[in-house]
């Protein structure tokens, strides 16, 4: 499972997920700075299949 953190989470919090999922960051992904929705369209791309945010003017 392809695993997507944003920015406005911690980078180390990809060492709390096993090895059954291949977790990235927005920093990883060179993706800083991306508007809401070119991000999604960003993350939709390239297959991810989790996008994990606290951004709360996300709406979907």
């Amino acid at each position: 499972m392809k695993i997507l953190l944003d920015e406005n989470l911690p980078r180390r919090l990809k060492a709390d997920f096993g090895p059954d999922f291949e977790v990235h960051t927005v920093r990883d992904m060179n993706w800083l700075g991306k508007k809401n929705g070119e991000l999604l369209g960003l993350i939709v791309l390239t297959g991810f299949d989790i996008f994990i945010t606290v951004d709360k003017n996300l709406r979907y």
